[in-house]
């Protein structure tokens, strides 16, 4: 049997890494985390939402100086590199999301440290932050565009599959946190996947699929169901 090898790439060539660029919607602007200038709104929009830090190694946090003063360390790379998403209608910032495991010369890329708090999640402002992030990268050249949580953590699990993510299995043990162990969940979209799931976003996402009381007429979920790989099975 002859040898077998993995398809040829003979015009590949390692994307840039994201530099904070804004990125901007419809519905949400995305900004790069400025402690000095995020940190208060934030820790206001999280403030009273203590679950909302059960799958994270850090939070909550008493005061706004004290995310202020965490958001000053992990703000200062670029990898992790935080976005802060701000209602574009109100002005307010609701929630963090970040570019992480960043390896262009494999053109892999990761979104990670989600928290959005109750007044953007679930919104079309979360979804289109989601969108843009993963419309960024793949434009800009990468193949594979990773989401790992918790596999106790069925909301992101839940998330990962309504965004159009296949499920690639767990990895135990995987590491640990909050003194316990945590499995991870492993999903992922690759480039030959996302104009087609491009494609479902902006079908989402489009004034008409919504009634005048905000309603979706169609849902993310039934737009990208059929497009994913493999499904995952703890849902």
């Amino acid at each position: 049997m002859p040898k077998q090898f993995g398809t040829p790439l003979p015009d590949w060539t390692p994307p840039q890494p994201p530099l904070g660029e804004p990125l901007t919607g419809a519905y949400v602007q995305l900004e790069r985390m400025d402690p000095a200038r995020h940190g208060a709104d934030l820790h206001r929009a999280y403030e009273g939402h203590d679950g909302l830090w059960d799958y994270l190694p850090y939070g909550p946090f008493d005061t706004p100086a004290d995310y202020t003063r965490w958001a000053e360390g992990a703000a200062c790379g670029l990898d992790p590199l935080f976005y802060v998403l701000r209602n574009r209608a109100t002005g307010l910032c609701g929630g963090v999301a970040s570019y992480l495991r960043i390896t262009p010369a494999s053109g892999s890329i990761e979104v990670g440290h989600i928290n959005l708090s109750p007044e953007i999640a679930g919104s079309r402002m979360a979804t289109e932050a989601m969108f843009l992030m993963m419309d960024w990268a793949f434009g800009a050249g990468y193949r594979r565009y990773e989401w790992k949580c918790d596999a106790l953590n069925r909301p992101s699990r839940r998330a990962a599959e309504r965004l159009g993510f296949s499920y690639e299995g767990i990895f135990r043990q995987a590491t640990v946190y909050r003194q316990r162990n945590r499995d991870t969940a492993w999903f992922s979209i690759i480039d030959t996947e996302w104009p087609s799931l491009r494609t479902a976003y902006q079908t989402w996402l489009a004034l008409a699929n919504f009634d005048t009381e905000g309603r979706q007429k169609v849902s993310l979920a039934a737009l990208t169901g059929p497009l994913r790989g493999e499904c995952d099975p703890a849902l």
